[in-house]
């Protein structure tokens, strides 16, 4: 079966909701034993409760990303138990949106802190442990904004394009390793956080996607899937934009 990962090791941040939660299910139905990780360890129950009720693998870690600490003690945790970490999904992000002549340096350094330190730190915790088994996985998921840019999202864009330099560097220091690091670009994706926005907003949007129609955490979910198979070994350094066409060039 193609884009199997059975007996992988797979780490996901900001698996309670959302994408992150659909990348975690997703994961677990492709064969891996997910490691779910969130601030709220109890909003991480119905992840666990879904993979589980699907005959698949999970555990779930209370963690605040840009805590080194506290992410280096649940990576040791990970290793100690089941001897080894194959993925790394850094999905956790958060938004604090305002124009930048109002934004203050608490807004910046939140959203700089989670998006891009966070992912970092979480890196850097288990490259030392890939590259000594010549294997890994390293899957961030970015945003099309960190590509364009938007107005009231300097700090988010900033955060999101940073992720995409990291990546680029990572990439090309543990490639000789066997070790891939790539990044997702989602466009709009249907969220409790989308279906807030109103009719106007949503037709407009509507309209600057070619393909006519908004997407799902699904499809970013089979993305990750793809890239975190042993059929993507030779993609590296890239960011792959699942927004049904709404920035091609």
């Amino acid at each position: 079966m193609k884009f199997d990962l059975n007996n992988k090791v797979a780490i996901v941040t900001g698996a309670s909701q959302g994408i992150g939660e659909t990348i975690a299910v997703e994961m677990a139905n492709s064969g891996a034993y997910v490691i779910c990780l969130a601030r709220n360890k109890n909003a991480l129950d119905s992840t666990i409760n879904i993979i589980e009720k699907n005959g698949k693998q999970a555990v779930a870690y209370s963690c605040d990303i840009s805590n080194n600490d506290q992410f280096n003690q649940i990576v040791k945790s990970v290793i100690d138990e089941h001897g080894k970490i194959d993925i790394l999904v850094n999905n956790a992000g958060i938004t604090n949106d305002t124009l930048l002549m109002r934004m203050s340096d608490e807004q910046w350094d939140n959203v700089l802190d989670i998006n891009l330190k966070g992912s970092f730190t979480s890196t850097r915790s288990v490259i030392k442990h890939m590259m000594k088994k010549r294997f890994g996985r390293i899957i961030n998921i970015t945003s099309i904004v960190g590509l364009t840019g938007n107005a009231g999202q300097a700090n988010y864009a900033a955060s999101k394009a940073g992720l995409i330099g990291m990546t680029k560097s990572i990439a090309k220091e543990v490639a000789s390793r066997g070790i891939t690091a790539n990044c997702i670009a989602p466009g709009w994706i249907k969220t409790s956080m989308t279906d807030e926005l109103s009719d106007d907003v949503k037709n407009k949007f509507l309209s600057q996607i070619p393909i006519g129609k908004i997407g799902y955490p699904k499809d970013i979910a089979n993305t990750v899937i793809f890239l975190a198979s042993d059929e993507a070994e030779y993609i590296t350094g890239q960011t792959i934009t699942v927004d049904g066409g709404r920035i091609i060039n």
